[in-house]
């Protein structure tokens, strides 16, 4: 079975790859997860014990990939060709 994760979760590992790229300027919020999902980036993939949004690791990966760029130059980075 995937990894499924809160949106805190799912925004630390964003942060993680993001940082990765912006050497630490970059961070991911549980506010920026919900907003994935408010613009189609991301969607749910399953409920917690609370019915509270599961996401699954491949699509936090893909929603974070999908959004990466124009974050990346809110912070001042430049894109690199991928």
């Amino acid at each position: 079975m995937a990894a499924l994760y809160t949106a805190t979760q799912a925004a630390e590992h964003a942060t993680r790859w993001r940082r990765l790229l912006s050497a630490g300027a970059a961070e991911v919020t549980p506010a920026t997860v919900r907003s994935w999902v408010t613009r189609g980036h991301l969607a749910p993939a399953g409920l917690d014990h609370r019915r509270h949004p599961l996401y699954a690791h491949v699509d936090v990966a893909r929603a974070e990939l999908a959004t990466r760029s124009r974050a990346l130059r809110l912070v001042g980075i430049p894109e690199t060709p991928q």
